[in-house]
């Protein structure tokens, strides 16, 4: 190797050995001294050749672009270097310090960032490595690459606590647990973030009674418009009044008729006897409503408001154990669906029709007198004998819109089996809510869930479960 390559040194400096200088030459090769020198050089050459070519690549690894995905905090995070891909196989070890800081870790042995990010800012995280022929003992290379960790999108709304003092006030979040003779309700209203965040009030409420002496109860749910100033009471006195006409109207006697009635159909089943449960249905239930109607027209009046201003929904329900099995009477004005869900969840029926696409997605109020002229009037009203059931739920559009997101999935039995795994725990914050076993807890457990995260749906959010 050595005569080699001082015979192309040579060559170099344009030093011809010709024939009779050959003698000479391999005199001059037979000396160590040469050879050793010539192989000083080769050896210089190949380090200051390989120190070139290292400290070439540790510039083009500082200035490659290395992009991992944004992390959002209280989120769990996992972003992976892709060795092959980022084309770093020379790498022989790699470490990033400092993320505990942060929440997260790095697993040299996946070459993954992982954790749960505490802080949200624009950070320049040291990734640290060493490539092929470098010794253990030498410093450590490093590359800065950002890393993004955006702030919780629920920690930038506020929770302000609405106005005590003003008009029509009512608790923010509020929470029921009640048993119904063999059933239980578990019910809970809350305040929208879009309410939270300016300190508003909720305009959402539900009330409920159960008739010991009877069997009966009687549960309602109402979702006061926004646009209407005093919505928020809208909403209550809607519930209240309905729970007050059946405490006060629905006698022994109407309730004896109904007994006869129902006797009547589960035993016969007959059109004619159909007919007489459904008049009686439109009767009573169509009572209701318009009583309720005509008591927020009084109570506007008395206020010296319009009843434009009390602008509400209503979803209510009569529901009572009968040796045929369960009656369920319903009634309904607005987007608050009522879904009866049948043992086992193996079908759904919902009980009422919603005021949406009709309306070109505009909703109707317990408090528009023209609902009572309407055609379609009929149709607000909804009657089931079942032998048994596993869920009957009242909700507002607080619960739906995020939950069905279209009406027509209201009718789809997965999607109500969707919610009901949703609620047992299949959600990012695996908050489940025990409703085999209900209890005042659960109620709790109801309001925590209700603290999901949904893009673009922060309004109230009522749920009212019969199981």
């Amino acid at each position: 190797m050595g005569k080699t390559y001082i015979q192309q040194l040579f060559k170099a400096y344009n030093i011809t050995v010709d024939a009779g200088r050959q003698q000479l030459f391999e005199e001059f090769m037979s000396d160590e001294r040469n050879i050793l020198a010539a192989e000083q050089i080769i050896t210089n050459q190949r380090l200051l050749m390989d120190t070139w070519q290292f400290k070439n690549r540790l510039a083009d690894i500082q200035q490659q672009q290395v992009v991992i995905p944004n992390a959002t905090v209280g989120k769990a995070y996992t972003a992976r270097f892709d060795f092959a891909q980022l084309k770093w196989e020379d790498f022989t070890w790699s470490g990033i310090n400092g993320l505990e800081d942060i929440g997260l870790a790095y697993d040299t042995a996946t070459a993954e960032i992982k954790g749960t990010p505490v802080k949200s800012g624009d950070f320049k995280i040291r990734l640290q490595y060493r490539l092929q022929g470098q010794a253990e003992e030498t410093p450590l290379n490093e590359k800065l690459v950002s890393l993004v960790i955006n702030p919780n999108p629920r920690s930038l709304w506020k929770d302000l606590p609405s106005d005590r003092e003003g008009a029509f006030w009512k608790e923010d979040n509020v929470t029921a647990f009640a048993p119904l003779g063999d059933k239980h309700l578990v019910a809970a209203s809350k305040r929208g973030r879009s309410h939270a965040n300016t300190g508003a009030y909720r305009d959402d409420d539900f009330a409920f009674t159960h008739l010991a002496d009877s069997g009966w109860s009687i549960l309602a749910v109402a979702d006061g418009a926004g646009s209407a100033i005093a919505s928020r009471e809208g909403s209550r006195l809607a519930c209240n009044y309905i729970i007050d006409y059946f405490e006060k109207e629905f006698s022994p006697a109407l309730q004896a008729d109904f007994d006869a009635l129902l006797a009547e159909y589960a035993t016969t089943g007959s059109d004619a006897t159909q007919k007489k449960l459904t008049r009686f249905v439109y009767d009573i239930l169509g009572a209701a409503a318009f009583t309720t109607h005509k008591k927020l027209d009084e109570f506007a009046g008395g206020q010296g408001m319009s009843l434009k201003d009390f602008h509400s929904t209503l979803i209510f329900v009569l529901l009572k154990k009968y040796v045929h099995g369960y009656v369920i009477m319903s009634f309904g004005v607005g987007d608050c669906p009522i879904g009866l869900v049948h043992t086992g969840a193996s079908d759904i029926t919902l009980m009422n029709r919603l005021d949406v696409g009709e309306f070109g997605g505009g909703t109707r109020f317990i408090t528009m007198p023209e609902i009572f002229k309407s055609d379609t009037f009929a149709t607000r009203f909804g009657f089931k004998l079942v032998p048994g059931f596993s869920y009957l739920m009242l909700m507002t559009d607080g619960i739906y819109d995020p939950k069905f997101e279209v009406e027509a999935n209201l009718d789809r039995l997965s999607a109500w089996q969707s919610l009901l795994a949703d609620l047992g725990g299949q959600n990012d914050d695996r908050i489940q809510v025990t409703l085999d076993a209900p209890s005042e807890d659960t109620a709790r457990q109801l309001a925590a869930w209700m603290d999901f995260w949904s893009p673009g749906n922060h309004d109230d959010r009522t749920l009212m479960i019969i199981c």
